[in-house]
């Protein structure tokens, strides 16, 4: 433990946090996890804080709106990772200036995770401003203020999105219809989420991933709308009436729909339509692939991943 670096994560208990914990302190990272003392005794927090406990995790007390605390925090890390939520992205600019005052970090992975929110291309409102706009603002204060940096863009979480299938709104997988936007064919990454969260925990002493960002595409993992429903229809032994959205039909639906919703149907429509996940290359000037900088990772595979759900 003496040679891995010290990691700090802020938002270590919200959904993809708590992997990203998991992950750091199974590693064998010494793993501080900033917490308001409102969550350490929050009963629906018990279960995570307990688990972290057994794991060796150390607790600091602190929040984005105590500088104070904040800045003592990051002195005791090597490595500051970010999972907060979407309400607080915006907010990270509060983690960079503590950062900054502290002076001692090797490196920030900045609240990321999802889509590469530089290269993605034709992403429409709202998710343009609320997502994109963002989280390309935190990376561009990051550069100018020369903070090492790695940027991990995971794509889609398979938790979220395969038990139903991408259908949204439903409670799970389809058995009689599934409903299919765009014309099914542009590829997208469905990657589970302790997957995403052990190449993170990769990607933090390594030299490799510095100033870059971590793209976790694995070939197996990445599939069609149409590829991903003839998958699970050969699981099941059913042929599934495929209900096709035209574009204009989607971007429709976009505007008239109410927040989550709308932000979770115009990153839909970047990924399924525009094909944001795949429909670039991936240029040594700025990224990396996990799965090929990995290859001794067992990721579980989307045809894996489905198997719980037949």
């Amino acid at each position: 433990m003496a040679n891995k670096s010290k990691i700090l994560i802020i938002g270590g208990t919200g959904y993809l946090g708590k992997y990203i914990v998991e992950a750091s302190a199974r590693s064998g990272h010494p793993t501080l996890v900033l917490v308001r003392n409102s969550t350490l005794t929050s009963p629906s927090r018990s279960t995570t804080i307990e688990d972290f406990k057994n794991l060796g995790v150390q607790f600091l007390l602190g929040d984005l709106d105590d500088h104070t605390s904040l800045v003592n925090s990051i002195k005791q890390a090597d490595v500051v990772i970010s999972t907060v939520g979407h309400s607080l992205l915006e907010h990270q600019d509060k983690i960079i200036a503590a950062i900054k005052e502290a002076g001692n970090v090797k490196r920030f992975f900045p609240s990321e995770f999802g889509n590469d929110v530089d290269h993605a291309q034709s992403v429409v409102e709202p998710a343009k401003s609320v997502v994109y706009a963002t989280k390309a603002r935190i990376r561009r204060i990051i550069e100018a203020e020369g903070i090492p940096y790695t940027y991990v863009s995971g794509n889609f979480l398979a938790g979220f999105f395969l038990p139903t299938l991408a259908q949204l709104g439903a409670t799970s997988a389809p058995r009689d219809k599934v409903i299919i936007l765009g014309d099914g064919n542009p590829k997208a990454v469905f990657n589970k989420e302790e997957d995403i969260a052990t190449y993170t925990i990769k990607a933090i002493d390594d030299p490799r991933t510095l100033n870059k960002t971590l793209y976790i595409r694995p070939p197996l993992n990445t599939y069609s709308f149409n590829d991903l429903v003839s998958l699970w229809e050969k699981k099941i032994g059913k042929t599934l009436e495929r209900i096709y959205v035209p574009e204009e039909q989607l971007l429709n639906q976009i505007k008239e729909a109410l927040p989550p919703i709308n932000v979770r149907l115009s990153l839909c429509h970047s990924a399924f339509v525009k094909g944001g996940h795949t429909n670039f290359e991936i240029e040594p000037s700025f990224g990396v692939e996990a799965s090929e900088l990995y290859p001794d990772v067992k990721y579980t595979t989307v045809d894996q991943f489905l198997d719980q759900y037949v």
